[in-house]
Formats: structure tokens, sequence, C-alpha cells
């Protein structure tokens, strides 16, 4: 029945359940078919609003022709309203059009609609290389019955893709249950004997809404791609435009086959030697690790005989000392985003290091004006990175990107590649991203840093770079003094005043809190010199400090992650309070 038909029909004749309400909310007269929403028919005088949860805006909203419903005795109703005089004289008649059965048809179809699921275990072959044969049969059995019983709850197709990766087809009627569950088939195959140094782990890609089977296996298969990007035993659901995350308890297993870094590292160079110039950009406010990494990079267009630059505004204090030792060498060109912005042509190829996400550079502007775009980073992946890429190196099992540039450099830039400058900062950025090798550290690691030992760094120049003036101290120092520590092995504290050197002192005040015992993860917030609020958390591993980052827009690694918010240190950490109650 249309609006117009509506309004040529007398309030009460209409053989629909009516009602007349005025402008205070009364019901002021009923006909005998409003027993069909109402249990009891004699609702004149009672309170509109009260008895059916609509507010007076709905009812103008209604009056306009927009969708507004009511369900009352197990049934649906739209409600169409006219409306008749003005100001506290206005009348609202409104008429319950049954549309029940509309209503059960709409949710059928979404119930209906096909979910579609991919599932990757983890490091399967560092698995199985691992443990003995007989195992790692039984281990990918196990795996396998697990995975086919807990879909088989939903009524799930599983159809076994490659000897690591499943294709799940299951109805949209069941994602609530899945979602509720958290993902627990990540605990169930986490929890299987392997015999190996690291546990067994799935990567779950999950895509849901799309408009049609093929756009949802693409949602499916770009929260795969971010599961594993964020290095595995995780599930990341993506419901068009929406990413939730789940799991990712474990800490990222270090590949042993350096095959990838062999590839990248050729095909890096190809992509230099192919360029008119090359422009290297870390993240803004750049830290030792971006800087070191770029050092390396621009070493490896030196010798590849291309233009290159180091695109930096602005240098803080942590950097100082290094960066005048750079520019005072003549050996580089450093340049700022404006400068790089009249450079960019066609053939310009512009390396990220260190971060992956656009919003995260000093002008993410230069990207959308360059045909190719090298990406190399250390960090898991998140929703927004840099997309079109020539070549995209994400690796979060790396202690740092200064490891994967150093392993690169290693298989692309000869014998005699690196200055003892270069050498000395690519270890400072493994040194700081380790917490001095204390954490995320592995055997590749090490093996990165002894090469870049053989070529002439000195680790006493890079404990040089670290040194920090007397006010900085002190102001560590209060910072650590004043930490307060909860029961759930959480530490916190705020960094007083604004200091220039914020992110840097939030960062150490945080690793020296993990030193206590009892102490589980750390989190320290402190206003920069520009009154943005850094804050830096840390963890042994038993938290995942990431996911909380990431909830304040941060990110970073399960051990190691940070923010920056526009609200004060005490509200932040009150905030985060709240999320690690349950810790």
């Amino acid at each position: 029945m249309t609006g117009t038909n509506i309004e040529k029909l007398t309030s009460m004749d209409v053989p629909l359940p009516t009602c007349e309400v005025n402008s205070k909310g009364k019901i002021t007269k009923a006909n005998e078919h409003i027993g069909e929403v109402f249990i009891y028919r004699d609702i004149t005088d009672s309170d509109f609003f009260a008895i059916t949860g609509v507010r007076l805006n709905q009812l103008s909203e209604a009056a306009d022709g927009k969708r507004v419903l009511v369900e009352r005795n197990g049934r649906s109703f739209r409600l169409m309203v006219r409306t008749s005089g003005e100001g506290d004289d206005t009348l609202y008649t409104v008429f319950f059009v049954d549309v029940t059965g509309f209503e059960n048809l709409k949710v059928r179809y979404n119930d209906e609609k096909i979910c579609v699921c991919q599932v990757n275990i983890d490091n399967y072959d560092e698995l199985i290389s691992n443990v003995p044969p007989e195992t790692g049969m039984s281990i990918a059995a196990k795996i396998d019955s697990i995975v086919r019983k807990w879909f088989a709850k939903y009524e799930a197709t599983v159809t076994k893709v490659q000897s690591t990766s499943y294709m799940i087809h299951f109805h949209h009627v069941y994602v609530r249950q899945i979602v509720d569950s958290r993902f627990n088939i990540l605990d169930e195959v986490r929890e299987i004997e392997t015999k190996a140094d690291f546990p067994a782990s799935l990567s779950i890609g999950l895509g849901i809404g799309g408009k049609s089977v093929l756009e949802t296996e693409e949602f499916a298969v770009t929260a795969l791609e971010l599961a594993l990007g964020r290095g595995g035993d995780q599930a990341v659901v993506k419901d068009g435009s929406r990413i939730q995350y789940y799991g990712g308890k474990n800490q990222t297993v270090e590949k042993g086959n350096k095959g990838k870094s062999r590839i990248v590292g050729h095909a890096l160079k190809q992509l230099i030697v192919q360029s008119n110039r090359v422009l290297i950009m870390g993240h803004k406010g750049a830290d030792m690790d971006a800087f070191g990494s770029s050092l390396g990079i621009y070493r490896m267009c030196a010798l590849s005989g291309t233009e290159a630059h180091i695109v930096i505004d602005e240098v803080n204090d942590s950097l100082h000392a290094i960066f005048t030792q750079a520019k005072a060498s003549d050996n580089y060109s450093f340049i700022t985003t404006q400068r790089a912005e009249k450079l960019i042509t066609k053939e310009t190829l512009i390396i990220v290091l260190d971060t992956h996400r656009p919003s995260y550079l000093e002008r993410p502007e230069l990207l959308e004006t360059a045909d190719r775009i090298v990406v190399i980073d250390h960090h898991r992946k998140a929703e927004d990175s840099i997309e079109n890429t020539a070549l995209s190196y994400i690796e979060s099992y790396a202690s740092s990107t200064a490891e994967l540039v150093t392993e690169i450099l290693q298989y692309a830039g000869g014998r005699k590649t690196l200055i003892k400058l270069e050498a000395e900062a690519l270890l400072a950025g493994m040194y700081i991203d380790t917490n001095r090798f204390a954490v995320k550290t592995g055997v590749r690691t090490f093996e990165a840093a002894a090469w870049l030992r053989r070529s002439g760094a000195d680790t006493t120049e890079v404990k040089r770079f670290f040194q920090t003036d007397l006010d900085d101290f002190r102001v560590r120092a209060k910072c650590i003094a004043a930490a307060e520590f909860y029961d759930n092995g959480v530490a916190m504290s705020v960094c007083e005043g604004e200091n220039q050197e914020a992110q840097v002192i939030n960062s150490q005040v945080a690793d020296e809190l993990l030193n206590i015992k009892g102490i589980k993860a750390s989190f320290v917030a402190g206003r920069n010199d520009k009154g943005v609020t850094c804050v830096s958390a840390r963890s042994l591993g038993e938290v995942n400090v990431q996911l909380i980052m990431e909830k304040l827009g941060g990110g970073g690694h399960l051990t190691t992650a940070g923010a920056q918010v526009d609200v004060s240190p005490e509200e932040v950490l009150a905030k985060i309070r709240g999320m690690t109650e349950k810790i």
C-alpha cells in the first residue's frame, strides 16, 4: 500500500491496525484492528513511545517515507505515518503494516549467503623439517582432523587445496557462532604436541558480506594475507570494509630458509638498475632502524650506479649523532619531502623502509605520483597497507628492517658491500629493535649481526649512538620511579611534561619496567614537543601488546608496539588499564 493511497483513507476506517498520537505521545484513538499489534485493544491514553519503543523523531522519519519497524507478538510491522496540524497541535496517524513475511524472507536470504574461509598451516615446511618423518605425518593428520571436525559443526564444505591450505564454504547463519567462539580452533591446533621448538599454528582468513561469491572469496584472500602478514596464528575477518582480528598469541616463527631474501635481493637490484633515480624513505620521526636501513639501501644504489636520495624532513635527538656523522662524510644525499616531490618521474623508484602504512610517512602524497614502489618492513601487516607495489617484502618474523636489508645486501651487494658507518647503522637498528638482542631475536638475527661485524661494525661505536644527555636520563629515572604496578602483572607510568624525545624515552622506560620480577607487560605514555601523546608498550610474550595498540590506532609486534593519540597520557593509560583487566 503506497503513501498516496493512505492519504485518501479516513483514519479509523483503514483495514489496518491504526491509532492517533498527539504531540506529547499520548494515544487519543485506536481502531478495532489494533489488537493485531498489541495483546490488549484498549490502548487509548497510553504512552505510544513507551509501549512501542519508537521515538518522536522516528515518527517524523516514517512520515517522510523512511523505514521504521516495530516488533510485537512475534510479528514485524512497518509504520506508515500521516501528520496533521502544527506545533503542540500536531496529530500523528499511525498505520501498522504487517511485513512479517517479507522480514522473515530477508533474514533467510541473509542467513543463506555463502561465506568463504581460507585456512593456512603456518610454517609447515619448518615444522616438518624439525621432526622425524613419522611425527610429521602424525601432525599433518591431527591438523586435518581438527580442521574438518571444527568446521563440520557449522555444516561447512572443507576442501584441501594443497598440503598446507584449505578452502571452506558455509552459510552466513553460522558467522555469529564462529565469531563468539573467538576461533578456538587456533588453540586446539596450538596444543598439538609437535616435539619441535615451536607449536603448530593456523592462519585463517574469513570473507563475508560480498555482493557475490567471487567478491566474498576476494575478501577471504585479503583477510588471509593480513593474517599471514601479521605473523600467523590468528584469524582475520573481513566484512566489506570492516576488519576484525582474533588470536595472535604466538611469536612469529623464524624461517630457516633464506631463499626469499635472495630472490628479493636480486629483484630489488634489477628495479634499482632500471630506474633513473631512487628515493629512500623511512617513517616519520625516523628511528635507528629506519635510518640504518636507509643507509644500507643507499649503498646498494651506489654500487648499482643509480642516483639515490634519502628523504627525511626532521631528525630527532636520538639520531643526531649518526646523522651528523653521515652528512659530514659527503657519502650520502639527504633531501626533504618538498625536494623529493620535484624529483619524481615515471622512471623513479621509491623504496619505503620500516613501515608499510602510508599514514606513517612524512608525505604520503609522494606515493601517488610514483609508478614503482618497493616496501621492506618487519611489522605485522595492517589493513591500510601501501597498495600497487612493484615489490613488497614484509616479514614479521624478522627482528628489524635492518636485518632484512642486511640479508638482501649479502645476496645483491657483492663481497665488499658496506662501509664502516653503514654497517654500524644497520647493527644499531637491530640493537634498538631487539632491546639489545633480548627480544624477537633469532638465529638469522645473529647471523646478520655477525656479517655486519665482519663488514667493519664497531660495537663500541654503536653504543655511543645511544648515549643520552643528562636531562633525558633524569626524565627517564623519574618516570621509572613513578610507575604503578597491578596484580595482573601490568606496569604503567606517565612521563611528565613535554619532551622532544618522548617516543624514545617512553620505549626505554617500558623496556626497563619489564626487568622487574612478575611484570608481564608495561605501558608508558608521555607527550612530545608537539603535544601528541606517545605510548610505548612492551611484553614478554604472554600479552599481545600489538592488539592493544591497534585499538588506539597504532601497531607493532606481539612484544613491542606503540601508538600516538590526541588524549592525555593519564586518559590513554586509563583506557589501556580497562583493556588489560582480564589479563
